[in-house]
């Protein structure tokens, strides 16, 4: 069963489920008024992780991610470029969705977008204020959060403790300095929507929990993010619902920083590296090994000697795939277990012991044979382990260790089954193999090892003994191509 942390209780603890054998995620996505950095990646591999995990142990997965397109940053970004808000919502979402594409992230089941949902917004708000937890000022319309049972909770503060510490503001009218905007009254240029407090715009803690609520019911199974996102962010999201008297989330997961030198990367600290830099200069799955590398909960550090130590695992992989001659595991779409309903395009594979009364059966890799049923095991006895991702990967290479070394010795066997297994689980945590050429090549052993030979030749920088190997292979009647993963062949 698998086990993650929550952030409310402060331990790791059973996903429970609402439904039994169906997963209902929301994970806060993007401000879209700027291109994403590292740490929007993260989050998005972290979570692309966990939902391809719950698919592969044979879960039904609603997972929704949102789009705001509606917030102060959007405002003053559109007014310094003398554009439409609109306009400039839409040039970085599209930027949004090429990285996502890029890092292999799978789409969510629903993204909303806040400005669709404001109508919605205006409804909860008046039933706050009707309920008295929510009250007019000059400027907007605020929550009051001594009105909120166990407010502080995700924070792990009690109530005095966060006033204490809360930035003073200017606004007198406010009952406290923790309560917050849940409408914003219009202001000149600024979007607006018609409500009972004049024309304005919602909060940005207002847009998440109407979304969320309304794509996935009261009582969802997860509500998840990056850790800044905790307070006030998440806590806020929780008091409106629990001031209208709604179940939210049940179950809170929070990855951690992406760090430069030890600090925080962020925009506001001058450290900010765009996904759009890192994916230009690198393997675009050298950022996913990189994250699985570490435990979601801790920080990372990004760096060129991380990047490339990413790099180095993904050439053994890929070595391991061409040698053997393995498909790209996702080729088809995520690996998932063999359930009734499986998501359309999916890979499907048996797989014993799957999580919550899904349904059991022989392991058996997609298209790659028998695999190691003991070793499957070992990788979901870490993943379950509040999705221990570094255990899981020494599982992964270990079995890669194992193939290379039975085949050497002649067992092809036991080389091909612990190969299969290594794309199984690959196809697991979302990391693509590029093997021999393309999808479904399988390379005999003699161009196998001449393709070995070209990339051991191209990393010694034997640049004539590459040459040479490359017109071995054109001679054997392939097309060779060059990449960052190194020698790729196939049929013209």
């Amino acid at each position: 069963m698998l086990r993650l942390h929550d952030t409310a209780t402060g331990e790791v603890k059973p996903l429970r489920l609402r439904t039994p054998g169906a997963v209902s995620l929301y994970v806060c996505g993007p401000t879209v008024y700027d291109a994403p950095h590292l740490g929007h990646g993260r989050f998005s591999l972290v979570f692309d992780v966990l939902r391809r995990y719950l698919l592969f142990t044979g879960l039904e997965v609603t997972y929704v991610s949102n789009i705001t397109d509606i917030e102060d940053k959007i405002i003053e970004r559109a007014a310094r470029e003398g554009m439409e808000t609109s306009d400039l919502t839409a040039r970085y979402e599209q930027v949004w969705w090429d990285a996502m594409e890029a890092l292999g992230v799978l789409a969510p089941d629903e993204a909303p977008h806040a400005t669709a949902y404001v109508p919605r917004m205006v409804e909860l708000i008046e039933d706050l204020v009707g309920r008295g937890a929510a009250y007019e000022t000059d400027d907007g319309v605020y929550l009051s959060v001594r009105d909120v049972p166990g407010y502080g909770l995700l924070a792990h503060q009690p109530l005095d403790s966060l006033r204490a510490g809360a930035r003073v503001e200017a606004n007198e009218e406010k009952r406290s300095p923790l309560d917050f905007v849940l409408w914003k009254k219009a202001r000149p240029g600024e979007p607006t929507w018609d409500s009972p407090w004049g024309p304005g715009r919602p909060g940005w803690h207002t847009e998440c929990v109407v979304m969320s609520l309304d794509l996935l019911g009261d009582g969802f199974d997860l509500h998840g993010g990056a850790i800044d996102l905790i307070f006030p962010h998440h806590e806020n999201e929780r008091a409106q619902a629990v001031a209208v008297g709604r179940e939210f989330a049940r179950h809170w997961v929070h990855n951690g920083w992406v760090t430069v030198d030890g600090e925080k990367m962020s925009k506001s600290t001058g450290n900010f590296t765009s996904l759009d830099d890192l994916l230009g200069r690198s393997d675009a799955r050298a950022y996913r090994l990189l994250v699985l590398r570490s435990h979601y909960r801790s920080p990372i550090e990004v760096t060129p000697d991380t990047v490339a130590q990413a790099e180095a695992g993904l050439a053994r992989l890929d070595e391991l795939a061409r040698r053997f001659g393995l498909a790209d595991p996702l080729a088809d779409g995520p690996v998932v277990a063999a359930v009734d309903g499986a998501v359309d395009g999916a890979v499907v594979a048996a797989v014993d012991g799957a999580v919550d009364g899904a349904v059991d059966g022989a392991v058996d890799g997609p298209g790659l044979g028998a695999t190691d049923a003991a070793a499957v095991e070992r990788f979901r006895s870490r993943m379950d382990d509040d999705l221990d991702t570094p255990g899981a990967l020494a599982t992964l290479f270990d079995l890669t260790r194992q193939a290379n070394a039975a085949a050497d010795a002649g067992d092809e066997e036991g080389a091909r089954r612990a190969a299969s297994t290594v794309a199984l689980l690959c196809g697991a945590l979302g990391l693509r193999l590029r093997g021999p050429g393309t999808a479904g090549v399988v390379l005999d052993e003699e161009t196998a090892a001449l393709v070995r030979a070209r990339d051991r030749a191209r990393a010694e920088r034997s640049w004539v003994e590459a040459d040479r190997l490359r017109d071995e292979l054109v001679g054997g009647g392939w097309l060779v191509e060059d990449g960052p993963d190194g020698t790729r062949v196939r049929r013209p």
